[in-house]
């Protein structure tokens, strides 16, 4: 089955220990839809502006990520520029333009409004909410977002809330949604605000998994090369979320799966700068590396 995904699509100007890219093609749809379309069809719901080079155009398509509803206008692309240093766990962001993103309506193409599978990448949740206007009766609904949207829409994200089956957060967001320090009692407190699924990432920690009927921990792949980190966690997502739409029971054994397999795309994430090492995975290569992490982590 396919899946819509919501999010921006960027040039990055991302510099760490290993060295330094220019306006390099980023953004948390982007990321997401090269670990998505490993499992499944990705249609991408964004914005550029005039300036989006036609090189990642190609590049998006020729991955197989549908663009029908992907806008280009007048104005400039979103950007963003930041820094890692020591250990490459946080970004010191340098410079942010949102450009045409102060414009943004979404839309989706009529063939693609009854696409069952959703993934709200972090954007405004305002254009999450008007993204779900957009599409008919879907089955499964993840979403994703921000400190800076928590801190500065926490209404409108709340809202969004009741509309999704699974919220996807980091140890910190999760923390500054739920006003909670232990990641468990904020796991429930999140999943009492709607969401049935709840997903922590802790980055090199792993991450937390809760529901009703149950709650796990995997954590991350041990990896000894760390180049670039952006994009680490809509890697996973997408791999997560990919996987998911193509199963017709929502059950553990298939939660397991997505994780580990979310988990694993994301370990290839942080090896290359952008998507230079995701755009070239393949299903075969996600499967070699499970089996080196089960000889690592029971499970």
């Amino acid at each position: 089955m396919s899946i819509i995904v919501l999010g921006t699509v960027a040039l990055d100007t991302v510099k760490t220990p290993y060295g330094k890219r220019i306006e390099m093609l980023g953004g948390s749809a982007a990321h997401f839809s090269m670990s998505a379309r490993i499992f499944t069809d990705v249609h991408l719901v964004a914005i550029v502006g005039k300036d989006f080079p036609r090189k990642y155009i190609n590049f998006l398509k020729n991955k197989s990520v549908v663009l029908d509803s992907l806008i280009k206008t007048n104005g400039k692309t979103f950007k963003w520029e930041g820094e890692y240093k020591g250990d490459l766990n946080s970004a010191l962001t340098k410079k942010t333009e949102l450009g045409v993103l102060l414009e943004f309506c979404p839309r989706v193409a009529k063939h693609q409004q009854k696409i069952k599978n959703v993934f709200l990448a972090n954007v405004d949740p305002e254009l999450q909410l008007k993204l779900l206007e957009c599409v008919q009766a879907p089955r499964l609904v993840g979403l994703d977002s921000m400190n800076f949207w928590i801190h500065n829409k926490r209404k409108f994200l709340l809202k969004v809330f009741k509309k999704v089956d699974i919220f996807v957060a980091n140890d910190r967001e999760a923390r500054d949604l739920s006003g909670e320090n232990n990641l468990i009692k904020a796991a429930k407190t999140l999943r009492s605000l709607g969401p049935k699924m709840v997903l922590i990432k802790k980055g090199e920690h792993g991450v937390i998994f809760y529901c009703d009927k149950f709650k796990f921990c995997l954590p991350a792949y041990p990896t000894d090369t760390v180049i670039d980190p952006t994009g680490a966690g809509d890697t996973f997502a997408g791999g997560f979320m990919g996987y998911l739409s193509t199963q017709k029971k929502l059950d553990l054994k298939a939660i397991k799966k997505a994780v580990v397999l979310g988990t694993i795309a994301a370990s290839f994430n942080v090896e290359a700068f952008g998507m230079e090492r995701t755009s070239k995975l393949s299903l075969k290569d996600l499967r070699a590396r499970l089996e080196e992490f089960k000889k690592i982590v029971l499970f």
